[in-house]
């Protein structure tokens, strides 16, 4: 494996590196996992209160004020304190980075490469410390954290491989006469705005693929979650990446946010959240600022309002289970999440009664530092109000079968599992992102009208088909207009080089993140052609 020479690391060595493949989960059901995770847990928290610092071109720096990330299981408890970036501070982050760019992007794409490499392993062989901060900072139960670490890892050795790749292109058709050839460029300064929901993951995976490509990145993580993100920059410090590289600014989306995409010298924008806000950042971003030299490229994944398919020939059991998980996993706060159940008449009944004990098997809802638990918090006070607002909207709009507001008695921001039956497919609930622990069954009359319903949406991010039937699973294949769909299986999961992941229409750019044609989104081609003799 790569090691350090000379104050820089060794390149990755050609053909050195394993086959890709995704780092495996682990078992917490074994004693000396869960003692290592409770270990972790109180090693993050004996750093309660900790104040962290923007980090511009190397220099750690205070910014106008400091602002808390708190554990929503428990809001009084004070993870980090960080600094509130101002907007002159954002604009140095920017030039830093553009400064830095001018010798990162000549650095070998196998150092850079090999950068990505050491950090997975060392990662890897800390995975608990990360999940931990997850576990504390946002919520995530054990098994969801550990998910999220290990998607981390495997978006560094799977991009560092495919920079790798993308460095030795194959030849072009030879004009007689000319030596004709094509290389990859990197682009320059690249915005980073990362969501909460997998605030290590995604701003790992976002952020490495665009240093792996020899851009330089400023790192805006979002306010919720800027503890996880310091422990990611912290990790890049460690094995060496030049300062400058990576920058790192907090604070507020309307000032350190606006400022980083508005700048001139800011080359594309790499982004995750909510429709609204990605509109904003591609309508900002399209605004060509005095001195700017290009249109700025906007790599944005905006959300989605998924559906699973329950067709009348489906295993109810696999689909209940499936809707479940998908439903319920990490209470429901993720872009994949199901959020629509839209089931074929005939087996509505049937469905339902598995479903509902399939959700009570499943989700033991409590503290996620606790272990076995399967669904914690929402993400913050703001997210409970909005998430309640919406449950009493489906309240007027469908059949309350479970939950149906704020868990009685917890002091943190816990929201009940509610499922909505017989939920019209033009409701608002139906149709619009909650992003929380919210479900509402659709019956369709019949497998073509189930399809209808379940592309009827302004989103196309992930779906889900449940059918023994191959001409109907074929009929999906052809149909059912998401990024990314799955068959007999739940739709949330995506898993780095197996399933590129972004989706259509209003979920944003469907810029398949952990596929071969992510880093892509980072480059620019250059032709050559030499005339001979």
């Amino acid at each position: 494996m790569s090691s350090t020479i000379s104050g820089r690391i060794a390149p990755v060595a050609t053909g050195s590196l394993p086959p890709y493949s995704p780092t495996t989960y682990v078992d917490y059901s074994k004693p000396e996992a869960r003692a290592a995770y409770e270990k972790a847990l109180a090693d993050v928290r004996a750093t309660l209160g900790t104040e962290y610092p923007l980090l511009i071109g190397g220099q750690r720096l205070k910014g106008s004020k400091t602002f808390e990330s708190t554990n929503p299981s428990r809001p009084a408890e004070v993870l980090g304190r960080f600094q509130s970036g101002t907007k002159e501070q954002a604009s140095q982050a920017v030039e830093a980075a553009a400064e830095t760019f001018k010798t990162w992007s000549r650095v070998p794409a196998d150092e850079r490469a090999a950068y990505l490499v050491e950090a997975a392993k060392r990662m890897k062989a800390r995975r608990h410390h990360f999940s931990a901060w997850m576990t504390l900072e946002i919520g995530k139960s054990w098994n969801e954290a550990d998910a999220d670490t290990a998607e981390a890892i495997d978006f560094m050795e799977y991009y560092a491989r495919e920079m790798l790749r993308y460095d030795n292109p194959p030849p072009l058709t030879q004009l007689p006469g000319e030596k004709d050839s094509m290389v990859y460029l990197s682009l320059g300064v690249g915005a980073v705005i990362p969501p909460w929901n997998f605030p290590l993951a995604i701003c790992v995976g976002m952020a490495t693929a665009a240093i792996v490509t020899g851009n330089t990145v400023v790192l805006k993580p979002a306010s919720d979650t800027p503890g996880i993100a310091w422990q990611f920059v912290a990790l890049m410090e460690e094995v060496g990446l030049p300062a400058g590289v990576l920058n790192f600014v907090t604070g507020d989306g309307s000032v350190v946010g606006d400022q980083i995409v508005r700048h001139p010298k800011t080359r594309f924008v790499s982004f995750t959240g909510s429709k609204d806000v990605g509109i904003g950042i591609n309508k900002l971003a399209a605004e060509v600022q005095p001195g700017q030299k290009w249109l700025k490229r906007v790599v944005a994944e905006m959300g989605g309002k998924d559906g699973i398919v329950v067709d009348d020939e489906a295993d109810l059991d696999a689909a209940a289970l499936g809707v479940a998980q998908s439903a319920f996993g990490f209470g429901g706060q993720k872009c994949s999440a199901c959020s629509r159940a839209i089931v074929v008449d005939s087996v509505h009944d049937a469905f339902v009664a598995r479903l509902m004990p399939a959700i009570a098997q499943l989700v033991k809802q409590g503290d996620p530092a606790q272990y076995g638990t399967y669904i914690g918090p929402v993400a913050s006070e703001r997210a409970m109000n909005g998430i309640l607002k919406y449950i009493e909207v489906g309240k007027q709009e469908g059949k309350l079968l479970l939950g149906g507001g704020r868990v009685p008695g917890e002091a943190g921001w816990f929201v009940q599992p509610t499922v909505f039956d017989d939920v019209p497919a033009t409701a608002r609930i139906a149709q619009e992102e909650i992003f929380g622990p919210v479900l509402a069954i659709v019956r369709a009359r019949d497998y073509d009208d189930a399809l209808r319903i379940a592309n009827d949406t302004e989103f196309g991010l992930t779906g889900a088909v449940y059918t023994k039937n191959a001409a109907k699973l074929q009929r999906a294949r052809d149909e059912f207009f998401v990024g990314n769909l799955y068959l007999n299986r739940k739709c949330t999961g995506a898993m780095v080089g197996c399933h590129p992941f972004g989706g259509f229409n209003m979920s944003g750019t469907d810029s398949k993140a952990g596929g071969r044609d992510y880093l892509l989104l980072f480059l620019q081609a250059k032709s050559v052609a030499e005339k001979l003799g």
